[in-house]
């Protein structure tokens, strides 16, 4: 086996040591990673296991930083720009029926947080974008023309923020005398009119969330990579999730209960919900309860604190019941 490759400073794929003690990488197998950022994960797979692996992505620069893991592993990984949503259009092209594994590790990459000019952060000013893609609408698009009362909801909705009304009247504001177009000032402004967390998190931290998800539709993503993923499982082939907020993993969890048979409540972003009546128990749950990172990890690297870890698998069909067999053939 090859040695992992170091993770850039900064950039530690998180739960690392459980993604790939549940993904379980095998030789001759065929592995799709959803979310390849900094390719903490790929490296690790492919280094684990003599194995094929997909490597997708929908930023460019993500796509741009895996030539130097496509260098090291010739042959065995395969780069695809585009969305884990489209997961299944991505492999069909591919030439892929079935995969032998997926991972996917939700949200935002430390290489987007961390760069000013993505606009994803408030810890350096930069223009207000927080678009994956760079394409499409952006936060400063939305913050500047969404009219107050669908501010507010979506302050609400997708950042969970209790004060999503006084920040949405603030903004539609504050943009009349000049729009808004830097992650500094939009951030002075949530601070100037809601009063200090008791948690201690910055009080803009459910904004912003709120609106890079809105930008980006990071939970309609979620719901179309989860429906693609578990179609495309091989039996025995597993899907492992690392999720880093409620809203996320809330889907992940009911969408997982599902498919392993076990009733959930309904929910307007329940992937299951959208499939009609509840599928045959062909997959089972390889964690009852998420995994959380351990002490030492979360110390290391903080931005692990709120990670959890969850995992499906398709069964054999050896371990099928009887009436989930397809019928037997008649004897010619």
């Amino acid at each position: 086996m090859t040695t992992p490759p170091a993770a850039s400073e900064g950039h530690l794929p998180v739960m690392l040591a459980e993604v790939l003690a549940t993904l379980a990488p095998r030789d001759g197998a065929t592995y799709a990673d959803g979310t390849f950022g900094g390719g903490g994960y790929a490296g690790a797979i492919l280094a684990a296991a003599a194995c094929t692996l997909y490597a997708i992505d929908r930023d460019p620069e993500a796509i741009a930083r895996g030539a130097a893991l496509a260098a090291r592993f010739p042959g065995r990984i395969h780069l695809l720009e585009g969305r884990f949503g489209d997961l299944l259009g991505l492999m069909q092209r591919a030439g892929i029926a079935r995969l032998d594994g997926v991972v996917l590790d939700l949200g935002v990459s430390s290489f987007q947080l961390d760069e000013a000019a993505r606009g994803f952060s408030f810890r350096a000013d930069g223009p207000l974008d927080m678009r994956m893609e760079k394409a499409g609408k952006s936060a400063a698009d939305l913050v500047n023309t969404l009219p107050e009362s669908e501010l507010a909801d979506m302050l609400f909705s997708l950042g969970e923020e209790r004060h999503a009304r006084r920040i949405a009247r603030a903004i539609v504001a504050a943009r009349r005398a000049a729009p808004i177009t830097t992650t500094f000032r939009l951030a002075e402004l949530i601070r100037a009119v809601t009063p200090r967390d008791p948690s201690g998190i910055d009080r803009a931290t459910r904004s912003f969330q709120a609106l890079r998800i809105a930008v980006n539709d990071e939970l309609g993503e979620v719901e179309r990579g989860l429906e693609a993923a578990a179609q495309l499982l091989a039996p025995g082939g597993r899907l492992v999730v690392v999720a880093f907020h409620s809203l996320e993993d809330r889907i992940v969890k009911r969408f997982m209960a599902a498919r392993a048979g076990r009733a959930g409540g309904a929910s307007r972003h329940d992937p299951g919900a959208l499939a009609g009546p509840a599928a045959p128990a062909e997959y089972r749950l390889l964690t009852p309860r998420a995994l959380r990172p351990g002490n030492a990890e979360t110390a290391a690297n903080p931005r692990a604190r709120s990670a959890r870890l969850r995992a499906l698998e398709r069964l054999p069909a050896h371990r099928l019941p009887p009436e989930h067999l397809p019928p037997e053939r008649d004897a010619a």
